[in-house]
């Protein structure tokens, strides 16, 4: 007596792959977001880091260089006349979203260090949320 065997194929049904499709859906909803929002507390971080020292490498030149001010955060990685330099990177660091970071004389001995965000524009909010020095120094 012959029996017919069925050959069965390995496979997942239309049912399965809708289940783990929903469930891949609800993770991507519920993580995503978090993701997000720990992306942006982390460039904020940068950001407040980066300026604070920046804010420290323009004191140090100011006292190395009896009370003058840089004409630009450029002058903090050239060496001085005394052979000093105030960062210790090659270049100044760029904010988190590639642009550079604005320094201005505001009279006297005060200044100003501060990014515009992402949209590298003044006012906004979120990421488009502008920093600068004298913020951070009321903090």
């Amino acid at each position: 007596m012959k029996q017919n065997k069925r050959k069965t194929q390995g496979g997942f049904t239309l049912a399965e792959l809708m289940v783990v499709i929903v469930i891949i859906g609800l993770l991507v909803t519920v993580v995503a977001p978090n993701v997000f929002q720990r992306l942006g507390t982390a460039r904020s971080s940068k950001v407040k880091a980066d300026i604070r020292a920046l804010d420290e490498a323009v004191t140090m030149y100011i006292m190395q260089n009896q009370g003058r001010l840089p004409e630009g955060l450029e002058e903090l990685v050239e060496e001085d006349i005394n052979g000093n330099t105030y960062i210790k990177q090659t270049s100044v660091p760029k904010d988190p979203w590639g642009f550079e970071y604005r320094f201005e004389t505001l009279g006297g001995s005060k200044y100003r260090i501060w990014t515009d965000g992402a949209d590298n524009a003044p006012g906004g909010e979120g990421e488009d949320r502008d920093y600068d020095s004298e913020m951070l120094k009321a903090e």
